[in-house]
């Protein structure tokens, strides 16, 4: 009996080795081989129906969810969603004109006309489990336009950006991840700085500020455009605290993401790249004398 005993423990202490042995093989591969982004790919395809069966239960509870409410709610909601148009109409009205004299100005200092960003929609379908880390599974991949390095919005604000996508889906790095850092500028005053992630989806931090800086509690941070990667204008995080220690170079300033980003589940991916392409012009020579 204790042979038997002896034997099966010795047979599942060589299994696990011979499992460590393996994981620690592939984990070198994926980190000295390219080629291992292709595999990645191609298993990331296969789990892909497995993805979609496990969404099944929260889209089935929240569609019980949504037809379950009250006709009262409806209403009431209705009812505010009617409000908030009517505030959207005329901002929107507001906005005729400041296009208009922002068309104007452009006329006037010769610069080329923008054209607007193409969207594409998409669904959030996983997020991955690891706690140190913030990334979602968006239901777009290669086959839908999606690519890595491109944003990805919400109504509110910034989300994060591509980091790794196959032909049906897509992982995107929230910008509230330790690794995520996104050049902004105040938008009351365009004081330009770089804003990071800090683990905390409710908290942000600015880098390097000086402590003569002009930035106040409240202060809407937008996408600069620095570094091409994140088109200009984008709301991302609002200042929620600014502390100012004699004698420190930098002050300590965080913020908080406007975007959802641990409970929203429809986003945008903005097209960037015909825009770069569309807006890039030709200096002209100079003159000779």
């Amino acid at each position: 009996m204790s042979n038997s005993l002896f034997h099966t423990k010795r047979y599942y202490g060589t299994r696990l080795v011979i499992f460590f042995l393996f994981a620690m093989a592939l984990l070198v591969a994926d980190w000295q081989f390219a080629q291992m982004n292709y595999v990645r790919q191609v298993f990331s395809v296969g789990f892909t129906p497995v993805r979609w069966l496990v969404n099944i239960p929260s889209s089935v509870s929240e569609w019980s969810s949504r037809n379950l409410v009250a006709r009262s709610t409806l209403l009431e909601e209705n009812a505010r969603l009617r409000a908030q148009l009517f505030v959207l109409e005329r901002r929107a009205q507001r906005m005729i004109l400041l296009e208009t004299e922002n068309d104007r100005l452009r006329l006037l200092l010769n610069a080329s006309e923008q054209l607007e960003d193409r969207f594409i929609s998409a669904e959030l379908i996983g997020v991955d489990p690891d706690p140190f880390s913030h990334q979602v599974i968006l239901n777009r991949g290669l086959s839908s336009g999606a690519y890595i390095g491109q944003p990805v919005i919400d109504a509110n604000g910034l989300v994060g950006q591509i980091i790794q996508a196959d032909q049906l889906t897509s992982r995107v790095l929230l910008i509230g991840d330790v690794n995520h850092a996104v050049p902004v500028q105040v938008n009351r005053n365009g004081v330009r700085t770089t804003v990071v992630g800090t683990g905390d989806l409710g908290r942000m931090e600015l880098l390097f500020v000086p402590e003569t800086a002009d930035i106040v509690v409240g202060d809407l941070l937008i996408t600069s455009g620095l570094g091409q990667r994140f088109p200009v204008g984008y709301p991302v995080a609002e200042v929620t605290e600014v502390r100012r220690d004699p004698g420190t170079t930098f002050a300590t300033i965080s913020a908080r993401p406007l975007a959802e980003l641990d409970r929203t589940r429809h986003v945008l991916l903005v097209d960037t790249q015909r825009s770069v392409e569309s807006d890039s012009v030709t200096a002209p020579a100079p003159e000779e004398q």
